[in-house]
């Protein structure tokens, strides 16, 4: 099993936005929402549950948000230029940085452990054995 180098490197599709993730994440969520399925344009989205102090960006992104089910805010940074996502967060919880870890140089800390509303999930995928799974958020 090869093992991970830390600082890992990320950008978005056209390079605007940049960042160097410094440790490794405490989670990595597959979210199955319709409103993840959007984000996506896939069956699921991966996110990366990293502290903020653990992650450094570089370019000015903007920001979208939306009211979340659980009567949080659910806010979103993206690049201005290609679009491409790079984090979402709660606003009332800012050292919580829910990374969009695709854009990685190096992809291999992507494996889900948790599946969060499986409950909307596409019925044609199947979920890994071994993982935490929930109906909805836990």
């Amino acid at each position: 099993m090869s093992t991970v180098d830390y600082p890992i490197k990320g950008s978005c599709q056209c390079g605007n936005i940049s960042y160097e993730l410094l440790a490794a994440p405490s989670m990595i969520v597959a979210c199955h929402c319709k409103q993840c399925q959007k984000l996506s344009t896939s069956a699921f989205s991966i996110t990366a549950m990293v502290d903020a102090e653990n992650i450094k960006f570089h370019g000015v992104m903007s920001e979208w948000s939306r009211p979340a089910d659980s009567g949080n805010i659910a806010a979103a940074k993206f690049c201005p230029n290609c679009g491409n996502r790079i984090y979402h967060f709660n606003p009332d919880k800012p050292d919580k940085i829910k990374l969009k870890p695709a854009n990685l140089s190096d992809t291999r800390i992507i494996k889900p452990t948790v599946h969060v509303w499986v409950s909307e999930k596409q019925d044609w995928f199947q979920i890994p054995d071994g993982v935490k799974v929930f109906d909805k958020q836990p």
